[in-house]
């Protein structure tokens, strides 16, 4: 049985389940505090784009999202996030048995993986995998749909083009769901940061995939804009659900990351 060893731990999110489970009841504590729209918690989406950044900068961000994901049921999640640590060509879908995290072990959909290797001409490419933006989404599907599958997919050198009807297809199974990984803006100082990922922002909000290349330099935009593809294929709309940046966390304005969180209905 093979395990894709949890990498991150520790680090970019707590090594405990105790810590996670007490960081995440935070997050939903100041959510359900500060919501302006109480019933926007009852949403049932299938698709979302999240952030990866360590917890304590974008983990509330990234938490709104699951939390609503959890609402659909779904059994099998798709993960899909850019690879940061190897160059890689096309897209790689971990063929493992299980996905390791603090909270418990979770099961890899195989008849998935093979199903998307083999109609969408996908490989395994192992060293791929030990990447944080998948990852750090892990420990939120654990908590909001803790039976289902996981599927890990992480790009490199891809086209949207070709990544778009992987998305399609999955989401035209209601079992699925699809989480879209990625940051925005990086180490601009505030007010070029909140320039350049309102670009983003304007881009999801109106499922224009165009409006992405006139300045967004979200990392995962590949995925991104695959996404919004989909969404309009599909006629899914987009809600958007939070954004702020490291400064939020930090107090530092001089070098910020950008953070969203999405959902398509």
């Amino acid at each position: 049985m093979t395990i894709r060893k949890a990498a991150v731990a520790g680090q970019f999110y707590p090594g405990s389940a105790e810590e996670i489970k007490a960081m995440l009841s935070h997050f939903n504590k100041v959510l359900e505090e500060h919501v302006q729209r109480p019933e926007l918690l009852q949403t049932k989406t299938r698709a979302v784009i999240v952030p990866h950044a360590g917890y304590i900068y974008s983990g509330f961000t990234a938490n709104v999202a699951h939390r609503l994901l959890g609402n659909s049921g779904v059994k099998r999640v798709a993960v899909i996030g850019p690879s940061h640590r190897v160059y890689l060509a096309g897209t790689s879908v971990s063929d493992y048995d299980l996905y390791e995290t603090p909270l418990g072990d979770i099961p890899v959909d195989r008849v998935l993986a093979q199903e998307l290797m083999g109609k969408f001409a996908l490989g395994f490419v192992p060293e791929a995998h030990h990447e944080h933006s998948t990852e750090v989404q892990m420990p939120f599907i654990k908590t909001y749909l803790p039976e289902a599958r996981v599927v890990e997919l992480v790009y490199g050198d891809e086209s949207p083009g070709n990544l778009a009807p992987v998305i399609e297809w999955l989401l035209k199974d209601p079992d699925t769901g699809v989480v879209i990984s990625t940051d925005l803006s990086h180490y601009y100082d505030i007010e070029k940061a909140k320039a350049l990922d309102s670009i983003c922002l304007d881009a999801v909000s109106k499922l224009d995939p165009r409006e992405l290349q006139r300045g967004c330099e979200a990392c995962g935009k590949i995925g991104v804009e695959a996404m919004l593809i989909a969404a309009k294929n599909l006629g899914l709309e987009p809600v958007l659900l939070d954004y702020r940046t490291s400064a939020d966390a930090s107090g530092d304005t001089s070098q910020v990351v950008g953070y969203m969180s999405a959902a398509f209905v």
